[in-house]
Formats: C-alpha cells, structure tokens, sequence
C-alpha cells in the first residue's frame, strides 16, 4: 500500500492529511502554526503518519498548499490553497459548484467544474475584516473564548450593526456598543453578519451556484454556519473536515502524482 499526503501551512494552523491509494484520510492532524513554519509543517506531517500508524518511507509524495506552502522543505511540490480547498470541497461533496473557504487572514470565493478544477475566484483584499482574524478581535474585546462566539452569537435578538472594515478598529466599535448597554450576544451577531455580508460579496462575483461548501477553520463556528445559511437561502456543506479542506485536496494531488507514476508506458510500434 502506498500513500500520499498534504500539508497546508496556514497562518494560524498547519493541517496535515494522509490518504492511502482509494483516496481515504487515513491519518491528518492540526497544530498551531506558531513562529517557525518550516517545524510547524514538519510536526505536523509526522504527527499525520503517526496518527496513521503509517511509515515515513510509505509516503511516495508530498504536496505543500497554504500561504507557507514553500515552507514545506520535506515536499515534492506545490499547489494554490485555491485548488486544494476546490479538490478537496468536490471529494467530500460531489456536488459542489462554489467554495467559501474562511480563514485566519483571508476569505476566498471559488467556483469550480465538477471534477473540481478552478473556474474563477476572488479573495478579500488587503484587510482582514471578513475573516477569522476579525472573530479573535471581538472574542479578545469582550473576554470570551472564541469557541464560545458562535453559540453566543446564537442567543441573540436582534443584530447590532458593525460598520467598520477594519480588523484593528473592531474591538474599539465591538467595546463602544458594549458601553452603550447592548448585549454581548447581540453585537456577536452583528460581527457574524459583518463577515457574512463581507462573504457574501465575494461569492456574488464569482457567481452562486448550488452547492456550496464551506471550509476553513471558521467552519468551526456554528455561528457563522448558521449565518451562511441565512444568507444564502440554503444551507452550506460543512462536515467534521471542512477545517483539513486544503490539505485533504493537496493530498489528492499528491496521490495523482502517486498514481500517474505506475501508469504503463505505452511502446510505439518498431522500437525495444
């Protein structure tokens, strides 16, 4: 048996996914990306194979993905998160027609054809409002744990609007409508829908197509799941590895190589 495997390299979190030659996850983990990208990617290959029970020597092909994906020194190439999220979104749910991919720093919309290649994409610009960078302002300026914002966020009723654009001047809005005696829950909200009409945006240019998948660690929050759904009229494809998306689609890419490798080589007619 042969395997082949992806490492997403985030700025927040480096995921790791193993897949043997029916193209099942067969090891993966996450760990914080922390200050060194080459050892994060390292830790949390080996810590994919282990997990596994599977043998360095198994592994006949690395793909690196993610914004450290040249970080990935022990790999044999790399590919775009923008194709990873798109393979792997289309694995897990055949159906899939566009990608939202919500990250740590950026958000990014993708429509794909049905064997998941890429047709067009967008991404936020340069600020991180729509993003997972935006949720760890708020959770900071009012002192609840992040896992803690959907649920909370949940609990509302009515949304107070946030308006700025800026991941810096969030926690002075966020804490601003908490002197004027609005409710934790009710501004939580209203960040949730702060990113999901930021998401929604992008998804519009690059066209909504039924399904859509959503990926990316934010996937996490059942509050921003439920405003997805929301906004978008039906409910996103979101499963247990919506946050391993991008490593799971440099896997397969991996495994391509893995397979294209064995593949005969036809002899033309007349030659030894």
């Amino acid at each position: 048996m042969a395997y082949a495997a992806g490492v997403d390299v985030g700025s927040t979190q480096t995921k790791a996914v193993v897949v043997d030659e029916g193209q099942r996850i067969v090891g993966w983990t996450i760990i914080d990306t922390g200050s060194n990208v080459v050892t994060a990617a390292e830790k949390a290959f080996h810590a994919a194979l282990k997990q596994g029970n599977i043998p360095d020597e198994e592994v006949e092909y690395v793909v690196g993905t993610g914004y450290g994906r040249y970080k990935v020194t022990f790999g044999n190439t790399q590919v775009t998160e923008i194709s990873c999220h798109a393979r792997g979104a289309v694995h897990m749910f055949p159906g899939t027609r566009t990608v939202l991919d919500m990250g740590g720093q950026d958000t990014k919309a993708i429509r794909v054809r049905p064997n998941g290649e890429v047709i067009d994409f967008c991404m936020n610009d340069k600020c991180a409002a729509g993003t997972g960078r935006f949720l760890q302002a708020a959770a900071f300026a009012l002192e609840i744990p992040l896992a803690e914002l959907g649920p909370t966020a949940l609990r509302a009723e009515k949304s107070v609007p946030i308006t700025t654009t800026c991941t810096v001047f969030a926690e002075s809005e966020v804490l601003s409508w908490l002197g004027k005696g609005k409710k934790i829950e009710d501004i939580l909200l209203g960040v949730h829908r702060s990113i999901g009409t930021r998401s929604m945006a992008l998804l519009r240019r690059v066209g909504i197509e039924e399904q859509v998948t959503f990926t990316g660690g934010v996937t996490r929050n059942q509050g921003m799941v439920e405003v997805m759904n929301q906004m978008l009229g039906f409910k996103v494809n979101v499963g247990e590895e919506a946050h391993l998306m991008g490593a799971l689609g440099a896997a397969l890419f991996a495994l391509d190589r893995v397979m294209a490798s064995r593949a005969p080589v036809a002899v033309k007619e007349g030659t030894s």
